[in-house]
């Protein structure tokens, strides 16, 4: 039994956009190590949760509590503090087009740490290399594959040295092919990097390849119905719109 602190823990949390509820009531932990899915059907609030969990929105209700601190109780310099230690892999990658793709991953090194050019390139050059691109440093992002500027945006969100990584809806605009590649890249991230890894998916075939762990937010209560295990959802659960969402209406 994993007896390690959690990386995560939300309590109570209310997201809203003005007077409109969108979420309620959320209380849920990832522990180290966990491959968490936030999942759910369009509208249901996913990506206005993740962006509460890396600071960029502020809960209407609740905590966010990281092991250094509770994210929106904490001064400005202590959450950034906190943030430091996590990356974020954005939808669309969010590369610099006018970059190349060492200089996107170069610049996160250049802007938090004091070390030398010649470090930052090497640095650059072996993150690319464990997302499966050495040998395209050099390469700008319209020169390349939307699955290598997924892996390329994934090796600058790892620029830092990460205890967490954050995925919004990595497998959206892949091809079959590319999203399994990435799947099992996020895996080997995991497994060689001890990170903790936090996904924004509606992908089944992800959902089920790589999660250990998630929360189910349901459109229709405004509230999540159900945590933990994927597989073990899909067996035991008795909640129709969950078991809707994991069979997408199979009879």
């Amino acid at each position: 039994m994993d007896l390690a602190p959690p990386r995560i823990t939300v309590k109570n949390l209310d997201m809203s956009y003005g007077d409109f509820v969108i979420m309620r009531d959320l209380s849920f932990t990832i522990r180290r190590g966990d491959i968490f899915i936030v999942m759910g059907g369009s509208g249901c609030g996913k990506s206005t949760l993740l962006r509460v969990l890396v600071g960029l929105k502020e809960p209407a209700k609740g905590q966010v509590l990281y092991q250094e601190g509770s994210l929106w109780e904490v001064d400005e310099d202590s959450r950034d503090a906190i943030l430091r230690k996590t990356g974020i892999l954005y939808q669309r990658g969010a590369l610099f087009s006018s970059m190349t793709l060492a200089e996107n991953i170069a610049m996160p090194l250049q802007q938090y740490t004091t070390l030398p050019a010649k470090e930052i390139r090497e640095l650059a050059s072996l993150k690319l290399a464990l997302v499966g691109l050495a040998g395209f440093e050099d390469f700008y992002p319209s020169e390349i594959s939307g699955g290598m500027v997924k892996r390329a945006g994934l090796a600058r969100a790892m620029a830092l040295d990460p205890d967490i990584l954050f995925f919004d809806e990595p497998s959206a605009g892949l091809d079959p092919i590319s999203a399994h590649l990435l799947d099992e890249l996020i895996l080997e991230i995991r497994d060689s990097l001890h990170a903790t890894i936090v996904v924004v998916t509606h992908e089944l075939a992800s959902i089920f390849a790589i999660g250990n762990n998630c929360v189910f937010l349901d459109v229709e209560t405004r509230t999540m119905t159900a945590s933990g295990d994927p597989k073990e959802l899909l067996q035991n659960t008795t909640d129709a719109n969950l078991r809707h969402f994991l069979t997408r209406g199979e009879k």
